[in-house]
């Protein structure tokens, strides 16, 4: 996996760009503290290595009719890498689920989705995890209220040379 090191500047865009990916790059470049020619050199670097993934805009879920967030335990009879990347790409590929997390220990996945009502939740379990022959327990939790929600990564932890895919 090659890597890239990440620096002061870096990481300091990393944050603005956390919070407003719509600046302009000549905004970015004054908030960042750098020249606007240097911002976006970096910008592409960081794009092109793969530390930023995507910049995509962060709706308020209730405002366009989804209201509950289903917070779901799944686990699995088997338990190869296969099986597990199985589930994985059968379970993002439904439009409902917002996350998806493999975990240990306890259950072998937490899935997150967001849904209309009890009765949208009900058809999408219904449709995800009766129809597998893999799922051995479901278990979901419904939250109630929430109280933070971020996308973003704690960028002020980082330093040196960071992984990329």
């Amino acid at each position: 996996m090659p890597s890239i090191t990440l620096d002061e500047l870096d990481l300091r865009i990393l944050g603005i760009l956390q919070t407003d990916c719509a600046l302009s790059n000549i905004e970015l470049a004054e908030r960042a503290h750098t020249s606007p020619p240097t911002c976006l050199r970096r910008v592409n670097r960081l794009r092109e290595t793969g530390v930023i993934q995507r910049e995509i805009a962060i709706l308020d879920h209730s405002k366009l009719g989804a209201t509950m967030t289903a917070i779901i335990e799944v686990s699995l009879d088997r338990q190869t890498a296969e099986d597990h990347e199985r589930f994985e790409t059968y379970i993002c590929a439904e439009p409902s689920v917002t996350q998806c997390y493999r975990v240990s220990p306890g259950p072998d996945f937490i899935v997150v989705a967001d849904v209309m009502d009890m009765a949208a939740y009900d058809e999408l379990a219904r449709r995800l995890f009766t129809s597998s022959s893999n799922i051995r327990n479901v278990r979901t939790f419904f939250a109630t209220h929430r109280a933070k929600f971020e996308a973003n990564a704690p960028v002020r932890f980082m330093s040196g040379k960071v992984g990329t895919e």
